[in-house]
């Protein structure tokens, strides 16, 4: 079995670096989508929410930038010094090697997301995904809700407060797929043989 080289073992840090950055960013983009359409009430616009998510990445290849130089400055500080550290930190010549490497992987990483902040395509991708977890988090929250409350509109305190979240929750959902799933199922429950060829209800604006 051949060895990684070190820069197949940097190319594969620098990938792991940026899925999870794109992780971040994504439910950074969802928690702007969630404020702005249930809290502030707005539509959801994609264009809107493709700054939110440029912005996102932007801020994610600042702080990478910034490990990059911290981890240089650690490293230069480590030169030449061989006594034993005093802390995780603490490093020394030793440690010039792999400090070196790390400082590449951020810049890598860095160098990447400023990339993705350029392309529309990514950045529209990242607003899609990012508002289907949104409406994920709406749908477990309102079946949550659904499941508990057995009573009467008149006996539920929070009632008139939930009703207006629920209300703005809608507009993330698209309300015609959500119809269609509803004939479907009504069409499972008089024929259960009859084929599933209908989608899943999604957000809005879903391709």
């Amino acid at each position: 079995m051949r060895k990684r080289s070190a820069v197949g073992r940097n190319a594969e840090a620098i990938e792991e670096g940026v899925a999870i950055a794109m992780a971040a960013a994504r439910l950074s983009v969802k928690n702007t989508i969630l404020v702005s359409t249930i809290s502030l009430g707005e539509s959801f616009d994609p264009e809107h929410f493709t700054d939110a998510a440029r912005d996102t990445l932007l801020g994610l290849a600042d702080e990478a930038e910034q490990a990059a130089d911290a981890v240089s400055r650690a490293r230069k500080a480590a030169w030449g010094r061989h006594t034993e550290p005093r802390g995780t930190h603490d490093y020394r010549d030793r440690d010039v090697r792999n400090l070196r490497r790390r400082a590449k992987q951020y810049a890598g990483v860095a160098k990447s997301l400023r990339a993705s902040a350029g392309r529309p395509e990514v950045l529209r991708e990242l607003v899609e995904r990012a508002r289907e977890a949104a409406w994920g988090d709406v749908e477990a929250n309102l079946q949550g809700r659904l499941r508990i409350e057995a009573m009467r509109p008149d006996q539920d305190p929070d009632y008139a407060r939930m009703r207006e979240a629920r209300m703005q929750a809608l507009r993330l959902v698209d309300l015609q797929k959500l119809s269609a799933q509803a004939r479907r199922r009504r069409s499972e429950a008089a024929d259960p043989d009859a084929p599933d060829d209908e989608p899943r209800a999604r957000p809005t604006g879903s391709r």
